[in-house]
């Protein structure tokens, strides 16, 4: 009998990988990628972003309005628009998070000085005048080529207040809510696809019971209607880290039919959440124990996927992690219901290893949303004024720009281990994937604080001819950018690699993130 080639190339995998497990305690670092066996798409959607009304995410940081003296394009600050621009970012969720459920989308449209003002009761009791509405966040999406998602209010909302704004938004015919568009200046509908039926509602979206949520899930969802043509993906509002049973309550109490998405949110917390650590100052063991505690994702998706293939095997609900990354304490001297901390290089490995996480689990996760975009938790800008800068978490995401949309590739990786006082965990992280064009791309976190790691990567199923390759580094884990300093971090190219056919071997330098790509 002859042997196709893909069966080939799995029977060499796992004798590469029965080799390694051999070889692990010796701490060899050794990649075995198979680049022709991969299935699964990459949604480039698990790239996306979070703007939430919360500290100065979207005042200061996204709006600033047309009379500012910051530069600005409508209202909108150039230098944020630019670098999302570049970043080429999927998607935008807004406009929360927990101000989604204090929020009356009619507050938002209409003449900007007739608009009524409210408070801002979860962020900081600061006085919200809903200048940035409706038509503000579309336009800006349009204007930075992003699709939105947009989050309902289901805590103090009604049914008739979301299916209204769906209405609003999204229908192309003759009716009240559609002739009030078009009356506040905008023909066409927007045909948003992405909405959340509510947010956190386990917590501060109303803290409801997970049967309760289910069925007013259904009572939503059922108004939530398609226009035009138009076929909403509608998001249940789903699990607060390790809460399996609402996963569990969701999957089985909401018909798929009615479901196409089913969100979970997790923070990286260093020390406790009540007492958390510090954005800029840690030890070595709470760089590990961060790193650590963001690698617990893994887990995290593995658990929620079991309970959600239990009632969905063919995979058509996605998981949507619409809320994740780090959490430290404020800034000094900042308002602490805004969340501004500053991110370091530790943040770029959290980023990092996350990234790698989620495409790992891409047959099931479908997007995700980091937290947040401008200013807020792990921000990948700050801006002071009319100034901005790029955080290493941006650098990563610009670095990782290969994986969306990509093949996953199957992998096995053995790699040495860190370790500083109680907490370990292995240096290298990595990524395979294959572009339309045929391309390679392996991302790599080395997270060692101190040394170089040499990997050996075996590239199955064909020779390569070229190689090319680009990082993210500082000096010290705890670098970061500053106003005085922007680029201590930042992508830069990067040749410390050797081709040799199907043999690939790199120099991993301490301390960075790496996008090797090879053709």
């Amino acid at each position: 009998m002859k042997m196709n080639s893909s069966l080939k190339l799995r029977i060499t995998l796992l004798f590469s990988v029965v080799f390694l497990a051999f070889e692990s305690h010796a701490q060899t670092n050794k990649l075995v990628v198979n680049t022709e066996s991969g299935n699964v798409q990459i949604n480039k959607h698990i790239y996306g972003h979070f703007a939430e009304h919360l500290g100065r995410n979207i005042y200061g940081g996204i709006w600033v309005g047309p009379d500012s003296d910051v530069p600005n394009e409508d209202g909108y600050r150039k230098d944020v628009m630019q670098a999302l621009i570049d970043l080429e970012i999927p998607n935008l969720r807004w406009p929360g998070g927990c101000f989604a459920d204090e929020y009356h989308w009619t507050d938002g449209i209409g003449d900007p000085n007739d608009r009524p003002k409210m408070v801002n009761t979860n962020w900081g009791g600061v006085t919200e005048d809903n200048s940035f509405g409706t038509h503000e966040f579309l336009n800006f999406t349009k204007k930075i080529n992003t699709v939105p998602y947009i989050t309902g209010n289901v805590g103090s909302g009604s049914v008739e207040e979301m299916s209204k704004w769906i209405e609003y938004i999204n229908f192309d015919g003759e009716s009240p809510m559609a002739d009030l568009r078009r009356k506040n200046g905008q023909e066409d509908p927007w045909d948003i696809e992405y909405w959340g039926v509510g947010n956190e509602s386990w917590g501060c979206g109303g803290h409801m019971t997970p049967e309760y949520y289910a069925n007013e899930y259904r009572r939503y969802a059922t108004y939530a209607r398609d226009y035009g043509g138009n076929k909403l993906y509608k998001i249940a509002g789903g699990a607060n880290n390790w809460d399996l049973n609402w996963t569990e309550v969701l999957m089985k109490n909401i018909p798929l039919q009615m479901m196409d998405g089913l969100s979970l949110h997790y923070y990286t917390v260093t020390g406790t959440w009540e007492e958390k650590g510090a954005a800029t100052k840690f030890t070595k063991e709470e760089y590990l124990e961060t790193l650590n505690k963001a690698a617990v994702m893994d887990d995290l998706i593995a658990k929620h996927s079991q309970i959600m293939d239990k009632y969905d095997p063919e995979k058509k609900v996605g998981l949507i992690i619409d809320e994740w990354g780090t959490w430290f304490k404020v800034e000094e001297g900042t308002n602490p219901g805004f969340l501004y901390q500053q991110n370091t290089m530790r943040d770029a490995h959290v980023a990092a290893i996350t990234l790698n996480i989620f495409n790992k689990h891409a047959e099931r996760v479908h997007m995700a949303n980091l937290a947040q975009t401008v200013n807020v938790l792990q921000a990948i800008i700050l801006t002071n004024e009319n100034d901005m800068i790029l955080t290493p978490t941006y650098h990563v995401f610009d670095l990782y720009k290969p994986h969306k949309d990509a093949i996953l590739l199957d992998h096995f990786l053995s790699s040495e281990k860190v370790a500083f006082g109680k907490q370990s965990a292995e240096a290298l992280h990595v990524s395979t994937s294959k572009s339309e064009d045929g391309t390679v791309n392996i991302s790599i976190a080395n997270i060692h604080p101190d040394k170089k790691v040499s990997l050996d990567i075996d590239l199955l199923g064909k020779e390569f001819k070229t190689v090319s390759g680009e990082i993210v580094t500082a000096s010290s884990v705890d670098t970061y950018n500053t106003f005085e300093k922007k680029d201590a971090v930042k992508k830069a190219s990067f040749s410390d690699f050797k081709l040799n056919k199907n043999i690939l071997k790199v120099d991993a330098p301490a301390n960075s993130v790496l996008m090797i790509r090879v053709k």
